[in-house]
């Protein structure tokens, strides 16, 4: 699996290449977030009207080859300007435009909610991060030498469920069942650990699944409520929510995924998310979004040392400048995730140097000759604005 593309399901998951400029609202944080680098004046364009037109035609272009039904695509920078656009339609068979205002499933981006969940238990003296996955959670493979800091670093060796021949065949099957996490880690364990602890760099959701437990075993509450109630709020992000079931809020937009046993594009709107669950199941607004990009980015959650151990990347893959953290990537200077489900996919990452954020959401996950739609959108974008951090680390061909 390329780690650039990474999406939620088979070899499908989700980080892009390793993926709001306005402070989180409600409650004040306990620790301060750390102080990003001073804004550099070069590192993001500012927002004329020919720099706008030239997002228009290059989004459009993007839309009309990868085929994607809809996206809205938002930038923000102070000083530079921002510029919030929809494309396409959120519904293929009513045409109803895509709108700005839509929640979305945000697949692996439920990451970057799950570990800060995880690294509040750190902060709170609750659990370290090279405990091993085995004191808390019995039966893994390996579970007396893989860490939770190994398990969000994507760096636990376990076999990833979601790319399992008979999971995939259950999801398709039935695709409105729910999954317990157990039956999720039993895929996982039938098969041999794939490395030693660390000694390589694998994406794998069933290390999420694992920290979910570790959430759950230590606050002894389900894991939606903790990030629902400790997450959430916290951040003030009104409009996001870790779902029970299919709930899925309106307004939303229909999402469209290729099912593989057919080859048919089949609408998965409603389609339980409880398979991904830690790894994958969360919702989210564009503003909500928008906000959550500088919040994790900078850590404001979090005590300083906690969000250092979290953006303490290490390379991944062939792609130039690309790193993974504690469940969330730094490329080519953009800190965030993506995410993708079947039908959905997001991008949310924020660029220090100019206090600049990017988000994205289409809604499709449907890869366009090997890569993901969302990327393809990314490297679109950023090679108009930021052409010094063009994302995922290479400029496009055309």
């Amino acid at each position: 699996m390329n780690p650039t593309f990474i999406r939620l399901r088979r070899a499908c998951v989700a980080v892009a290449a390793a993926s709001a400029l306005i402070a989180p609202l409600g409650a004040a944080p306990s620790h301060a977030a750390a102080t990003p680098s001073p804004a550099d004046d070069t590192a993001f364009v500012e927002l004329t009207p020919a720099v706008r037109a030239k997002l228009d035609a290059a989004i459009a272009k993007t839309l009309a080859e990868t085929k994607v039904p809809g996206v809205i695509v938002g930038l923000w920078a102070p000083g530079k300007g921002s510029y919030v656009k929809t494309f396409g339609v959120a519904d293929k068979a009513t045409g109803a435009p895509m709108e700005t205002d839509l929640n979305f499933r945000i697949g692996s981006e439920t990451k970057t909610f799950t570990v800060t969940a995880l690294l509040q238990l750190v902060d709170q003296g609750k659990a370290g991060l090279d405990d091993p996955i085995g004191k808390y959670v019995p039966g893994v493979p390996n579970g007396d030498e893989i860490t939770l800091r190994e398990l969000a670093g994507m760096r636990s060796g376990l076999f990833n469920y979601s790319e399992d021949p008979d999971f995939d065949k259950a999801l398709e099957k039935n695709p409105d069942r729910p999954f317990t996490p157990q039956e999720l880690l039993a895929y996982s364990f039938k098969h041999p650990v794939q490395f030693a602890p660390d000694a390589e760099f694998e994406y794998s959701n069933t290390n999420l699944i694992l920290l979910g437990l570790v959430v759950e075993k230590i606050t002894g509450r389900p894991l939606h409520e903790v990030v629902n109630e400790d997450v959430l709020v916290p951040a003030g992000l009104g409009a996001t929510l870790f779902p029970v079931g299919n709930r899925y809020p309106d307004p939303h937009p229909q999402g469209y995924t290729n099912q593989s046993a057919s080859g048919r594009i089949v609408n998965s709107t409603d389609w339980d998310p409880s398979w991904a669950w830690a790894a994958g199941a969360m919702i989210s607004n564009l503003q909500d979004l928008r906000s959550w990009a500088k919040t994790v980015a900078t850590g404001t959650l979090l005590k300083p040392a906690t969000q250092a151990e979290r953006l303490r990347t290490r390379p991944v893959g062939d792609i130039p400048g690309a790193g993974y953290g504690l469940g969330i990537f730094d490329v080519q200077g953009w800190i965030g995730h993506n995410g993708s489900i079947p039908g959905y996919q997001t991008l949310t990452v924020y660029l220090p140097e100019a206090d600049a954020t990017m988000v994205i959401e289409l809604n499709t996950d449907v890869a366009v000759d090997g890569q993901e739609p969302s990327t393809l959108f990314g490297e679109a974008v950023t090679a108009i604005v930021a052409p010094d951090h063009v994302y995922p680390g290479h400029k496009p061909t055309s």
